[in-house]
This record gives C-alpha cells, structure tokens and sequence, in this order.
C-alpha cells in the first residue's frame, strides 16, 4: 500500500469499517459505536473518530481530561450537550472545544433518531480523566488505565508548596 493509499480514506471504506461497540464501565446507559478514522491512515498522536449513539443512550460518562484537548463536531441528529453546569442541545453543525483546563462535559441522546458526531483530540501517552460526579478519576497510559477513587489521593508534592530558589 502506497503513503497515498493509506492516507486517503474513502466514504465507501469508512461505510464499510465495522464499528466497536462501547459501554462505559461506570455509566449503566452508555452505548456508543465508534469507527476509528485516523487510527485506520495511521494518526498516532490525533483521533479522530465517527461516533453513534442510538436514541435513548449516552456517550461516556460526564469527565474531563487533565491532559488532552478534544472536540466534537454533530454530524447529524440531536443530543443535550451536558457542558459544565449547563446543558444545550445540539444538532448538525454545532462544534464544541473543550481545550485546557477543561470543562466537563458529556452527550446524552433522549431523541428518537441516532445522534452521530465526529469526535477528535489529543492522543497522548498519560491522561487523567476525571468524572466529578461519582468522586474518581483514571489514570491512562499507553498501556493501561487505572481506576481510583478521589479519597484514596495522597498529596505527594505541590508547587503551591515548593520553595522559591
């Protein structure tokens, strides 16, 4: 396969690709079907993923990264837009960026068609996720992702602490 083949990803092929079923561990409602575009031309520091989820289902969980940036783009059908404290809903053409510090944020759709959406960011080798609403985090890294509860924290080091050379 030439670099050109593989960079090129074409309608016909992405319709085509099998989509991977996702249930997020923590959120009993969650069901999303992803189809990863840049893993499939060789991206390995951006995703950049096609998302579904059908009517009555959520994405996630509601989290926000300490490390990635990430993006959303609606490509078709509607969703409420869970961001921060507010919701919004959302229809095709709507984007939301959620740079660093990140709000968190979260998509649920109580409509009746499948809300699909192109979602992207940063894919790097540690990021801390963050779910405010049950107390944990989990700490990915390229291998591996780990679960704890926000308690179980012990401050190690602080630059609020530190002394000033």
């Amino acid at each position: 396969m030439t670099d050109e083949q593989r960079s090129l990803l074409k309608a016909s092929k992405i319709n085509a690709m099998d989509a991977f079923e996702f249930h997020h561990p923590l959120n009993p409602n969650s069901e999303i079907y992803l189809r990863f575009l840049g893993r499939a031309v060789g991206l390995k520091r951006i995703g950049v993923t096609i998302a579904r989820v059908p009517p009555g289902k959520e994405s996630f969980i509601y989290h926000a990264h300490q490390n990635e940036e990430e993006w959303v783009y609606i490509l078709s059908g509607r969703g409420i837009a869970e961001i921060g404290d507010r919701e919004h809903e959302v229809a095709p053409g709507d984007f939301m960026g959620f740079g660093l510090p990140q709000q968190p944020h979260h998509l649920r759709n109580p409509f009746q068609e499948d809300l699909v959406y192109l979602i992207g960011g940063e894919s790097g080798r540690l990021d801390i996720g963050v779910f405010p609403r049950l107390g944990k985090r989990v700490i990915r890294d390229s291998e591996s992702a780990y679960i704890l509860d926000d308690s179980a924290l012990q401050l190690f080091w602080s630059s609020k602490n530190a002394s000033q050379d």
